[in-house]
Formats: C-alpha cells, structure tokens, sequence
C-alpha cells in the first residue's frame, strides 16, 4: 500500500493570512507533545506561530531561511508586529529572512495555562503541578526544533538552520537551544538575557536586589515629593483593607511591586503618575479612586499571564533544586529592613517622615497567591511547583565550552531583572561569545531602539572589533 505524503506545511493553502506594511503573515498550529521523553503518550500542546514573509517574496518560502523570536517572560505571548518595516524585524528581513513569532507553550495561543484550562483537564493539584512542569525552556526550545523540521523539510542540512533572537527570558531559552541542538542553528543574538548558569535562584535575587536598591534611590532623587507620598499610600494600605475593581487586593506589598516598571525604559514616569494619583486621591478624597485602583491593577500582569508567577523562579531550577519561594527566602533573610511592608516599622522612623519605602522589582511572592484573585486560584499548583524537586538539566556547561555557534549579545551593565555580572561570567562560558556591555539602554533596549539590533548584526559579522 502505498504511502500517503502530507502536503507540505509551507504549500497549505487553508492558512489564515494577512497583509501588514512591508510583509505578508501567515497564522500556523502545530501539535507537539507534551512530554518529549514520552511523545508517543498521547498528550500533546498546540503552538502558534506567526510567520511574516517579506512582501513580494510569498514564492520564495521554501528557500529564504528562518528567523525566529523568542520572547521574554516566562509567561507572555509575543506581540504582534503591526509593520514589518521597522525595529528589529525590518533588520531581519533586510539580512534576508521570513520571520517566525512564536507563543512559546503555555502563553498566548499555544495551549496557555490559566486556572481554569488546567481545572478542565484535571482534577488534582498533583496532576496540574506534573502538567505545568513541562512548561519551561527546554520543552519550548523542543517545540521550536520540532517546527524547524516541519517547515525545513526537504531543505539541505545547512539550509535548513535558524537564526536566533532571544530577548529576556528568550535569551534564556537560546542558551538551552545551543545546549541541546546546536547543529540547528546558522547564528544567535541575545538581548537583555544571557541567563546565569545557576542550579537555583538564590543567587540571582541576592544581586538584583542591590539593583533595586540603586534603582529606588535614583527614583526618589527624580521625585523626592513622592517619598511622602508613598509613605502616606502605604499607611492608608497598612490601615485600610483596598479591594481592586478585578476583585484583588491592594495590599502594601503588591503597591511596592509597582517598582518593577523601574526595569524598563519611562518606568519611573509611570510609576509616578500612579503614586501622583494615589496620593491626590488620599488628600482629596480619603481613599483610592477606581481610576486609580484601575489604572493599577491593569499595570501588573500576574493574573492575565499567571505563568510569570508560577514559573518565574522555576527557569533557574536544574539537577532537582526547588525554589522553595526564593525571592521571599532571600528577602527576608537579607534585605527585610531595607523593602519594608509593615507601617508600624515604618513609622518607628517617624510618623509624617522618614525613610523611602521602597519597591521592589521583578520578584515573586507567596503572598501574591492571595492578593491577585486570578492566582488565588492557582495557589496549590504555585506551592506545588516551588517545591517541586523533578527539574532537569536546562544548560550543558560542557556543549556550550565547545559551542561553534556565531553568538552575540548585549548585556545592559544597570539591568534590574537580570543581573550583568552574573550574565558575564555566562558569556565568557560560552566559546565565541561576543558581548556587547552597555549602560545606554534597560531591559526593554531591543523594542526600544533599533540600533540595539543592527549593531548586535554589525558585531557578529565583524565589522565592530573595538569591544
């Protein structure tokens, strides 16, 4: 009997497809199991890509090679790109590539995660932990190597490598795709996201907190009004049980994660114009206005993208380790005095002055589980996950010394989410690194400047040689 050829996925004409300014996209679904060690049981994810095309060069899918995105995270779904005529994908299309934006599994509309999606599928915590646990860089960098050989079917080995760009979380998942599958990839660009080599957090959050004392400090030398400000925010939290209009809680320590903005570019802007708000809602009207409870409330991502929670310390875990809550763990070991929630202790410097309160960054809490009402119910899972003990190996310290892969990426030297030091000692781990360190640019530098990618394409053809 003979064999039935699937048609290729690059000639389906059922594809849903679009014009945007300087390119033509194409929506894809593919099913990838669940559990690579065990493909043949059955459970697997659905994970959307779309894919750009240069306008004018739809006939030529088969040949242009790929460039794919990895987005940061963990937990959020890439954007859509509106133009291909600008920022980084206009620099891919320009070195000659189609473009593939991923939803890494678990986000966007790659089988994502929520409370209710696992109560449909499963009725014990312990199930949903199990599922969940597949929900990291390793699995997403499998999925990607299982599209790749879609897509590159038919093509010559070497024609059939990706390019990479990873920013944040992204660079994190490269670093796990040149661990694993090497061959694969034709080059890689990293940004804001040149992982620790760590087998738990702990050392992470032991150096981003002194980033988030400096960022604090610069941010009440910017506005030194609001240090009463937020001191008579946090009293009224302190004082007054705040609910949000999503059915959340304001508490004292959820208002200091508003300090996470302080990573990007303009943070410190926004963050004031809350406490501006809050404080004249306080003065005027004796409590916090919807306005600004909405306003809040729509500045945090936990409850839209729960997954940012419950796997944030979970992409450091190797080799077992559990991650037993470790922003918490570390904070109140080292730094407790220094990110106080409480107003009894923070009046005992005086009532009406005193110290800055002050925010805190990209950290996650067991508290939050009661705080945000959409991870309320995620808690048993959160819990389960932060001391779960089954993590396997994301990084090869051993392929990565040996890694023949053309690598460059930028490393913003004041980043608050992923420490510069840490990340250097990475880089110079990884053979044929090529580092760029800058203080020009925060976390967010790829979407804020397109410079950030034609010079990352300038160092690793050659042309900048004066690091």
């Amino acid at each position: 009997m003979a064999t039935t050829v699937q048609p290729h996925e690059l000639d389906r004409t059922d594809i849903e497809t679009y014009v945007i300014p300087g390119g033509t996209v194409y929506e894809r679904f593919f099913e990838c199991p669940l559990d690579y060690s065990q493909p043949q049981n059955g459970q697997s994810v659905r994970v959307f890509v779309r894919h750009v095309v240069p306008l004018g060069k739809e006939g030529q899918m088969r040949e242009l090679p790929f460039f794919l995105y990895l987005q940061g995270g963990p937990g959020f779904e890439c954007r859509f790109p509106g133009s291909a005529k600008g920022g980084w994908v206009s620099t891919a299309i320009t070195e000659g590539y189609q473009i593939l934006l991923i939803d890494q599994r678990g986000t966007g509309l790659s089988s994502p995660i929520s409370a209710d999606s696992l109560d449909a599928r499963f009725a014990s915590t312990t199930e949903k932990v199990e599922y969940v646990s597949n929900f990291r860089a390793d699995n997403i960098v499998r999925d990607c190597e299982h599209i790749r050989k879609i897509l590159c079917r038919d093509r010559a080995d070497k024609d059939s490598k990706l390019a990479l760009l990873g920013q944040s979380f992204g660079g994190f998942c490269i670093t796990t795709y040149l661990s694993l599958f090497p061959e694969s990839v034709s080059k890689a660009f990293i940004t804001g996201g040149v992982p620790p080599l760590v087998d738990g957090p702990d050392a992470v959050y032991q150096a981003t907190y002194g980033r988030m004392l400096s960022r604090n400090k610069q941010y009440y030398e910017r506005f030194p009004r609001d240090v009463a400000r937020v001191r008579s925010i946090m009293k009224h939290l302190n004082e007054v049980d705040v609910a949000l209009p999503d059915g959340g809680r304001l508490s004292p320590r959820r208002f200091q994660q508003l300090g996470i903005s302080f990573g990007f570019t303009g943070g410190f802007d926004s963050v004031h114009q809350l406490v501006f708000h809050a404080a004249n809602d306080l003065e005027s009207l004796g409590k916090l206005s919807t306005h600004t409870l909405t306003a809040i409330a729509g500045s945090q991502s936990f409850d839209s993208n729960p997954l940012y929670c419950i796997m944030h310390e979970p992409i450091y875990c190797q080799n077992g380790t559990p991650s037993l809550w470790s922003a918490h763990r570390v904070r109140e070991a080292q730094f407790a005095a220094e990110f106080e929630h409480s107003w009894d202790r923070i009046a005992a410097s005086g009532e009406d002055s005193g110290p800055p309160v002050r925010f805190t960054g990209e950290t996650v809490y067991p508290w939050m589980l009661d705080d945000y009402a959409e991870l309320r119910k995620l808690k048993d899972v959160a819990q389960g996950l932060a001391e779960y003990t089954g993590w396997g190996q994301l990084y090869d310290v051993d392929v990565l010394a040996k890694n023949k892969v053309p690598v460059a990426g930028v490393s913003y030297y004041n980043d608050m989410f992923v420490d510069f030091y840490l990340s250097e000692k990475t880089a110079q781990a990884v053979q044929g690194f090529r580092q760029w360190v800058t203080n020009e640019y925060h976390h967010n530098g790829l979407r804020d400047d397109s410079r950030v990618m034609t010079y990352l394409v300038s160092l690793l053809r050659g042309d900048i040689t004066d690091l």
